[in-house]
């Protein structure tokens, strides 16, 4: 037998719905971080139309002075330190129940992993297609890559989660440590480029750590996130300033060095810094959520949080594909080098926004799988959940 509705609408038998033990904060920082993502990439990815192609480029590169903008909206390391937060609980919650590892990690990497199928699907029809009809291969080679892109992101955090048993004690000093070496090596001692892919796990690694330690309740006093948030901001500082590194936290097409790909120690100690501040932000955040029409949003980014990720840039490519019927639009096909370009560009955000709220009405129940009965949309939403909520059942 079914409960009745909430009063209020929606929004309040979402809240209604909600376990008075989930920890919201830790889904509205999730949320954030998604959608600071995929804001980043709307504002710094450009495709420039020439006389045969189109090609990738970035206000980045012709405008240097928006590197701030990279500092707000590179969020990554947020989205791996509540990834570590989770995981960990969920597997002490599992191990508890005498869970199995496998059943476990199953359930964690299938929100994961569903999206992928339709994604991979779209763009082997679109990439045939393309080739088939002539078109230019730099053309091809650029969409793809911008449409999987976010496919590496997605491997690094199920090969983190898959080894959270291993990892949930880990000090987040000693991948740090490895990172340093990896640029020391890189960039003081001439090592080979290829070495600092080892990078992508150890750099990720340093906030899911972060993450797990947070689960133990070692990060609880607000001073964890002051001396996170002020020496990650100064090593970065210094970082940027006297040794070399970029200013922009993530890459920028021709540039020799990226921050991002692979990480590097400028971005692993700016992620220090961000993480600092979620935690810092936990306080306003939980008292922010009490609202309904607030924490219906965040329940509903989380609900499709990796279809939003995933298509997020077939959506902006979709657009600029459409947009090139009407011939070289501002903002979306010119040149990322001015004011103008960036006025334009904001004023498509809406636009792409509703192309990706499309995608996520067409894919997103893949995301969710088949619902549970008698379950609300509002409870199936990642969990963050308290200590003795955690026990009473499997994360999911």
């Amino acid at each position: 037998m079914t409960e009745p509705a909430a009063p209020g609408g929606f929004r309040a038998r979402i809240d209604a719905a909600t376990p008075a033990g989930r920890d919201r904060a830790v889904d509205a920082l999730r949320a954030a971080a998604i959608l600071g993502v995929v804001l980043g990439h709307w504002l710094v990815t450009a495709l420039v139309t020439d006389s045969t192609a189109l090609r990738a480029a970035s206000p980045l590169g012709e405008l240097p002075r928006l590197a701030p903008v990279s500092w707000v909206l590179q969020t990554l390391a947020v989205f791996f330190l509540v990834g570590g937060y989770v995981a960990t609980r969920s597997h002490a919650a599992a191990r508890a129940r005498r869970t199995s590892y496998g059943r476990w990690l199953t359930a964690r990497t299938a929100r994961l992993f569903r999206p992928v199928g339709a994604v991979l699907a779209l763009w082997t029809v679109v990439t045939v297609l393309l080739l088939l009809t002539g078109a230019d291969p730099v053309t091809v080679r650029t969409l793809v890559k911008l449409a999987l892109s976010p496919l590496w992101f997605l491997l690094v955090f199920a090969a983190l989660t898959a080894a959270t048993p291993l990892l949930a004690r880990l000090h987040p000093l000693w991948p740090l440590a490895v990172v340093l070496h990896v640029d020391l090596l890189r960039f003081g001692l001439g090592a080979p480029a290829w070495l600092g892919w080892i990078n992508l796990a150890a750099g990720w690694l340093v906030p899911y750590a972060l993450g797990a330690a947070w689960a133990r309740g070692e990060l609880e006093r607000r001073r964890a996130g002051v001396l996170l948030l002020l020496g990650g901001t100064a090593v970065t500082a210094a970082l940027v300033a006297w040794a070399g590194y970029p200013a922009s936290m993530v890459g920028v097409p021709g540039a020799p060095v990226s921050n991002l790909n692979p990480p590097t120690l400028a971005a692993v100690t700016f992620g220090l810094a961000q993480c600092g501040a979620a935690l810092l932000l936990r306080g306003p955040l939980r008292r922010a959520m009490r609202r309904p029409t607030v924490w219906a949003g965040v329940a509903l980014t989380n609900l499709s949080a990796m279809t939003v990720f995933l298509w997020h840039q077939t959506a902006l490519m979709a657009t600029t594909a459409t947009g090139l019927l009407a011939g070289r639009l501002p903002g979306l096909h010119t040149r990322p080098d001015g004011a103008v370009w960036i006025a334009a560009r904001v004023g498509w955000l809406p636009v792409f926004a509703v192309v990706l709220g499309g995608c996520v009405a067409a894919f997103g129940a893949v995301e969710r799988g088949r619902p549970r009965r008698h379950r609300s949309p509002a409870v199936r939403v990642s969990t963050a959940e308290t200590p003795r909520a955690a026990r009473s059942r499997v994360d999911a």
